[in-house]
């Protein structure tokens, strides 16, 4: 598959068909920020020290990639409402973790990097070394050395590429760019056999695991919503980063493309995208975290000029406006959450009032959504 799928006039006319009776009118800025501002003020009042481990079935430190993604989309928040409690909040963050990673300046973990996102984000606002030394020097490390099959979940691109992306433009420095590419290209064309990606469906597999000839009770294969969020995330981040002229971009955008496009004719008629993409009899529902990353892409690309305003605004108004009605509680507290997993069948039940096993994820990703969403010109 080459520039646009063969079948993309046909499945943008099931979307614009489908889509026609639905109010394309976008909500008001100040609504939208209504939602983001009670979602986050419920998270802030249930964890008032932002340093405290977190417990589930084991104790963790809250530096771990559940509470990353959340700062992510803090962060993001704070681009659009710069209130002196979200900066401070997520200072404070950092300074409780001495700006440390969970497993040392060695570690290799995606996951443990993702913090990075942050520190580095703080570090441009103020330039405190503290805040650059630990996630400098493991990207470093793994720039120096051979190695490229670090990243065998596709959960790890969202994790850490940003993070490469980002020093090598505060650095100036291409090699990290490079790395990233290296490490990102094993991932889509090596891991699991034949690599990660399926160009065919313009979806991911999560890991080896879920290759053919692993299948859905239906046949088909398992294409995780939140796994493919993660990608798209991923995606967005690093061509927000990447200098226009950067090497490789031209293919992180083709694939961005592509996946976007795959995307359009699975979304569910409630708005909402199933945590089985091709199977929605496998624990299918409402589910957020999935569908806030789609919505994240997907109002980025329109807000860039990548996507087709008038096919992809409804889909994402639609989305948002199922999220913010039926998902977001009085009190802030978030629904149809899927808990940690990489597969369908993992943190389930996911229903209004389930209670995933993080919650801090969740909101990382409605608050990535709905910041894109603020952004969309009216």
């Amino acid at each position: 598959m080459t520039g646009k799928p063969l079948t993309s006039r046909f499945v943008l006319l099931f979307v614009v068909l489908t889509q026609v009776a639905y109010a394309q009118k976008l909500p008001p800025k100040k609504d939208i920020l209504a939602k983001m501002t009670l979602a986050n003020a419920y998270f802030m009042q249930a964890w008032p020290d932002p340093g405290k481990e977190i417990i589930t079935n084991k104790t963790r430190p809250s530096n771990i990639w559940t509470r990353a993604v959340y700062y992510e989309g803090l962060m993001a928040l704070y681009g659009i409402d710069k209130q002196k409690a979200y900066y401070d909040y997520a200072v404070d963050w950092g300074a409780k973790h001495q700006w440390g990673l969970r497993s040392g300046l060695t570690t290799r973990n995606a996951d443990d990097q993702c913090c990075g996102q942050t520190y580095i984000d703080l570090y441009l606002i103020d330039r405190k070394p503290e805040r650059l030394h630990a996630i400098k020097a493991a990207i470093d490390a793994m720039v120096a050395s051979d190695k490229v099959d670090d990243w065998n979940w596709v959960d790890a691109l969202q994790m850490a590429m940003p993070v490469f992306a980002q020093l090598g433009v505060l650095e100036k420095n291409p090699a990290y760019f490079e790395k990233m590419y290296q490490i990102y290209l094993y991932s889509k064309n090596r891991h699991g056999g034949n690599g990660l990606y399926n160009q065919k469906d313009g979806l991911w597999w999560r890991d080896k695991d879920f290759v053919p000839p692993y299948k859905e009770p239906n046949g088909k294969d398992c294409y995780w919503s939140r796994g493919n969020g993660w990608v798209v995330a991923a995606l967005v981040r690093v061509l927000d980063i990447l200098p226009k002229d950067a090497p490789h971009r031209e293919e992180y955008q083709q694939t961005y493309l592509e996946m976007m496009t795959a995307l359009l004719p699975l979304q569910r008629p409630d708005g909402y995208w199933n945590a089985s993409l091709h199977d929605p009899t496998n624990f299918g529902g409402k589910e957020l975290t999935g569908t806030a990353l789609f919505i994240y892409g997907m109002a980025w690309g329109v807000n860039q000029g990548l996507l087709d305003g008038d096919v992809y605004k409804p889909i994402i108004i639609k989305a948002w406006t199922a999220m913010a009605t039926e998902s977001v509680h009085p009190n802030g507290f978030l629904g149809y959450v899927q808990g940690t997993g990489k597969e369908p069948k993992d943190g389930q039940p996911v229903t209004y009032d389930s209670k995933p096993d993080f919650e801090d994820y969740g909101l990382g990703c409605f608050l990535l959504a709905g910041t894109e969403l603020y952004k969309m010109k009216r």
